[in-house]
């Protein structure tokens, strides 16, 4: 008869990111726990499980199977052993064994009755996918609307969510650096949100304590991540020197050197801190570095949701706007505007908020205030009304229009439009 695989074993031993010599070690300590011996089990025995050539374990190793996965041995696909009624009484043990027995079985029905010995929760990775599905939620509502506190509340309540996780039953080490890192994405994306909505203290708050979490995890791409903000929400404050050390410990990472993308973007937020720093020629080297990693990059590869939703030809041709709007090259600045605004994906509704907003001043500094003023129109009313830069920018341009031509025709158009954002928008 051909021998079936334990695929419900071979699942939960997946869900858990255990290898064969782990679980032997885990059921090893349970076994030491439930009788005073130390188990016998390697990562051979395990694989024997798995086949499903041993379907009947000793019971002993069935009840430290229980003890470690909070499953019955019957549910995790194994059969209890079971003695025929017509088995024939087996020779009387020698009293130094019988006694051995005995003892371990007083041990395990003592664990079945004491909570101390309760199985407890295994966390597994299906747990972190969970939490990663709601955290592609957040990323998709900051997309949306951007710099809101309540999606900063939200990635912060997610992060401790995710620690109390952590607390809450075993895991494999394979896990837990996941859950650290999943709560340090989130912590970041609360750190984010604050940068966004220009709440730096919170922001550096969140930075703080996501930094550690990062550490705890060991991910580069975390890493990467809250260092990477870290030099945004620094340049974003005119701090150009503290902005390019922070860039600099993500560009520095081992990530960018395995992974052109992450290259990419470290070249790319350098170059707009140059521009912060008014280096017209260090703009330029970035931005053209930026560019070759892109086209190196595997855009197939796998890598972490925030990155996948966001950083592309868009979003580089957005820091490029940026930065050549802090260095007045106005007409470099629209040019990159509209690469991005055409190569835009649909969800990326806050980013075109901003772009369109940028555009609008970059045109009107070259003197061209109808186009300014249609571009400035075409900024949807919910980010007009609700998104800080957004009112920042457009108000920017406002009074910038009432300086250059106070009776124009486009000034008085766009001044009768403000009037209908609510009172936001001057």
């Amino acid at each position: 008869m051909s021998v079936l695989p334990n695929h419900v074993l071979v699942e939960w031993m997946s869900d858990q990111r255990l290898g064969s010599r782990e679980l032997a070690e885990l059921v090893n300590r349970a076994v030491a726990e439930l009788t005073g011996r130390p188990g016998g089990l390697d990562d051979s025995n395990i694989r024997a499980w798995r086949s499903g050539r041993v379907r009947c374990p000793k019971t002993v190793q069935l009840r430290a199977l229980e003890h470690v996965s909070g499953k019955s041995a019957t549910d995790l696909g194994f059969e209890r052993r079971t003695r025929s009624p017509a088995t024939a009484p087996a020779q009387e043990e020698p009293p130094v064994l019988r006694r051995h027995l005995v003892q371990g079985a007083v041990a395990i029905a003592a664990s079945a009755a004491t909570p101390t010995y309760a199985a407890p929760r295994r966390i597994g990775i299906t747990d972190v996918e969970r939490l990663q599905q709601r955290f592609a939620d957040i990323i998709a509502s900051d997309h949306r609307h951007g710099g809101q506190q309540t999606i900063e509340q939200q990635a912060a309540a997610l992060s401790d969510e995710a620690l109390q996780l952590q607390a809450s039953g075993a895991a494999s080490q394979r896990v837990r650096g996941y859950l650290y890192a999943s709560a340090a994405a989130f912590r970041s994306s609360a750190m984010w949100a604050a940068i966004d909505g220009r709440r730096y203290n919170s922001a550096i708050a969140h930075m703080r304590e996501a930094q550690q979490l990062a550490e705890m995890s060991g991910d580069q791409a975390i890493k990467f991540r809250i260092w990477s903000h870290a030099g945004t929400m620094y340049r974003h404050m005119k701090r150009p020197a503290d902005a390019a050390a922070a860039n600099d410990v993500a560009r520095n990472l081992a990530i960018t050197r395995r992974d052109p993308l992450f290259a990419s973007l470290g070249h790319a937020r350098h170059a707009a801190i140059h521009a912060t720093a008014a280096d017209l020629r260090a703009t330029r080297r970035s931005f053209d570095a930026a560019q070759e990693a892109m086209q190196r990059a595997d855009p197939d590869a796998q890598r972490p949701v925030w990155m996948r939703a966001f950083y592309d030809q868009a979003e580089l041709d957005s820091l490029a706007l940026s930065a050549f709007m802090s260095l007045a090259e106005y007409d470099a600045a629209e040019a990159h505007a509209h690469r991005c605004l055409a190569a835009l994906r649909p969800h990326m509704h806050r980013s075109r908020a901003i772009t369109t907003s940028r555009l609008a001043l970059a045109q009107l500094r070259q003197g061209d205030l109808e186009p300014a003023v249609t571009s400035a129109m075409r900024v949807p009313q919910d980010a007009a009304t609700s998104h800080p830069r957004v009112i920042e920018m457009l108000s920017t341009v406002g009074a910038e229009l009432r300086k250059k031509a106070p009776t124009s025709s486009p000034t008085r158009l766009w001044t009768e439009y403000a009037r209908t954002l609510k009172g936001t928008v001057k």
